[in-house]
Parts: structure tokens; C-alpha cells; sequence
């Protein structure tokens, strides 16, 4: 019984011209060729490159989501805030105009108010009724609106906690 070398004999290797020493070298440029390949690395980097797109990604969608919520609630304030100047100061029709602007869960809390001030740069300055304001103009009468939502996150995050609830507010003059 004669020892095989890759399946053949070796009278047959011999007879072929191929010595044991020829096979080992074709065996090992085969296998060095197989390790220079590149066919299959463009599969190989995207499969572990897809997890840390995949965790970039959905943190900002979901910025994006809340972002999207925010501007909901800002509009509902804003929609109480227009009610007030169209319809004059009823605080539960403002606060049903607010939680009608919008599709999304929006509360007018706290519920609006009204008094009179005068406005001085980005806030307005509480002021009596009748008084003049430092511009020299009547005090007014301004209603505060103000809109509330929960959001809650798509993935739980450390600094968000379970959620955080966005609010807007919006102030307009009626007299």
C-alpha cells in the first residue's frame, strides 16, 4: 500500500511530472493568493459597519421626532395666543383652541391668563391698569398662553430619563 498526496499516488505524481515538492509550492501560492483576496471585504467592512451607523442613526431621527413635537407645541400656543386676539380673553375656549391646533397630544397647562403690562425689550413688565409705561405708551392687557407635551423617547437615553415634557408659551396683546 503506497501513501496518497492530495488524492493521487505517488507513481501517478510522478508520472505527470509533478513532484511533492511542485505541489507544496502550488498549495501555498494558492493559499497566499486566497489571503491577498478581496473579493467579499466590501461584505465584510459594511456588516461591521452597519451597528455604528444604526446607533447614530436613530438617536437623530429621533432628535428629529422631538424637534418635530416642539414645533407642534409651539404652534398650539401660538394658535391660543391668535384665538385671544380674534375672540378677546376666555380662558377655556383658548384652552380648547390650543389642544385643537394640533394632532399631537398638547394640554394648555398651566391655563392662561391675563394682566396688564408693558412690554420692555423680550418681556413684558406687569404694570396697573391705566398707568404709562416707560415708552411713554398706555399699559396693556396681555393673555399668556401656554402648551405642554409629553415626549417620549424612541430608545431610552441617560440624559433624557423616560422622557421630558417640551412646553411653549406665547403672550399677545388684546387692548
Amino acid at each position: 500500500m503506497t501513501a496518497q498526496i492530495g488524492g493521487r499516488d505517488p507513481a501517478t505524481i510522478e508520472r505527470h511530472g509533478l513532484s511533492i515538492l511542485t505541489m507544496m509550492q502550488r498549495w501555498t501560492r494558492g493559499s497566499l493568493s486566497l489571503m491577498r483576496a478581496e473579493r467579499g471585504n466590501a461584505a465584510i467592512e459594511f456588516a461591521l459597519a452597519t451597528p455604528i451607523l444604526i446607533g447614530l442613526l436613530v438617536p437623530v431621527a429621533d432628535l428629529g421626532m422631538a424637534f418635530s413635537q416642539q414645533i407642534k407645541v409651539q404652534q398650539a400656543a401660538q394658535a391660543g395666543a391668535q384665538y385671544a386676539l380674534l375672540h378677546g380673553y376666555s380662558s377655556s375656549a383658548i384652552s380648547n383652541a390650543v389642544t385643537a391646533a394640533t394632532t399631537a397630544t398638547v394640554l394648555a397647562t398651566p391655563a392662561p391668563t391675563t394682566s396688564y403690562g408693558c412690554p420692555t425689550g423680550t418681556t413684558i413688565a406687569a404694570a396697573a391698569n391705566g398707568s404709562t409705561c416707560a415708552d411713554g405708551e398706555t399699559a396693556g392687557s396681555y393673555v399668556f398662553v401656554n402648551a405642554q407635551s409629553a415626549y417620549t423617547p424612541t430608545l431610552p437615553y441617560s440624559v433624557l430619563g423616560s422622557g421630558v415634557t417640551l412646553t411653549a408659551q406665547a403672550a399677545v396683546r388684546i387692548q
